[in-house]
């Protein structure tokens, strides 16, 4: 009787150990997935701003069209991307976005341009917030994959598919500074 009611207990734990870890699990997937998501809107903010700013520059740097022309076509290349090709073009996309402001240097008027300012300051609010969208996500990335590979929750995973998330990564484009030459 003793050795049945232990047995019962210990089943009970582990039953409820499985359950508080799949919910852990689907919490976690949860987040990442609305992480993502808020990532996807910042960047269609940030496709959006675009166009407006390429605009204001074109009609003080119009010779530099090749820098305009990276620009938009880094753009539309990102946004016509997805998965891994994602993370690489915008990672162009925002280097081109460093040329293009590094542009401004050589345009004193343009620096001095209402418009322009404006549109830079609300990119430059965005870059951070798509920068914290990124982090986030990666946070959750690393929970994920640490209870996906640490026993016991290997386990629940293994038994449900759960697998582990891919990091948003900086590619070596992005880290370079970028280099504008007049």
């Amino acid at each position: 009787m003793i050795v049945l009611i232990v047995v019962l207990v210990v089943l009970a734990a582990a039953v409820l150990y499985v359950l508080g870890t799949y919910n852990s699990f689907i919490k976690t997937r949860n987040k990442a997935e609305e992480a993502l998501s808020a990532l996807d809107a910042h960047l269609k903010q940030r496709y959006d701003l675009i166009p407006n700013l390429v605009e204001t520059v074109k009609g003080y740097a119009q010779h530099e069209e090749e820098t305009l022309s990276r620009v938009i076509s880094a753009r539309s290349h990102a946004m016509s991307s997805s998965g891994a090709d994602r993370n690489r073009a915008e990672d162009v996309l925002s280097g081109t976005l460093k040329s293009l402001f590094a542009l401004s240097e050589a345009y004193p008027e343009l620096k001095a341009n209402a418009g322009f300012l404006d549109l830079q300051a609300r990119l430059s609010s965005l870059e951070d917030d798509i920068l914290n969208a990124r982090k986030y996500y990666n946070a959750l990335a690393r929970t994920m994959n640490d209870k996906v590979s640490m026993f016991p929750s290997n386990i629940v995973a293994s038994l449900f598919g759960f697998k582990a998330l891919q990091y948003i990564e900086v590619s070596q484009e992005e880290k370079e500074r970028p280099e504008v030459r007049f």
